[in-house]
């Protein structure tokens, strides 16, 4: 392979990775916890878009738990983002490890 079939192979995956994350920036993932209580929906540009709170998850007498819901619900979403971001950017990149990818 020459230097010019590089470059244009290097600058057509480019391409296709600034597609992938524009599409994972659109799509909305939801982690939850206390069997749904709590709801955290972000999308894949680590952005919260919705909390949804179960009545049952709102004791005036102890916020503490509400905290606790809402941290595990958070980082549920994050993981998944992070799970969905690493499977689809593997696929471009066949597992290489490009820094600065998720």
């Amino acid at each position: 392979m020459n230097q010019a079939q590089l470059m244009a192979q290097m600058r057509k995956m480019q391409q296709e990775m600034e597609r992938v994350q524009d599409e994972l920036k659109s799509t909305t993932v939801t982690g939850s916890a206390g069997g749904n209580a709590v709801s955290v929906s972000i999308n894949g540009d680590f952005r919260v878009q919705k909390v949804t709170l179960g009545k049952e998850a709102v004791d005036p007498d102890d916020i503490e738990t509400l905290e606790d819901l809402l941290v595990v619900a958070l980082n549920d979403a994050i993981g998944k983002v992070q799970e969905l971001s690493g499977r689809k950017m593997g696929a471009l990149t066949g597992g290489m490890k490009i820094p600065g990818l998720m």
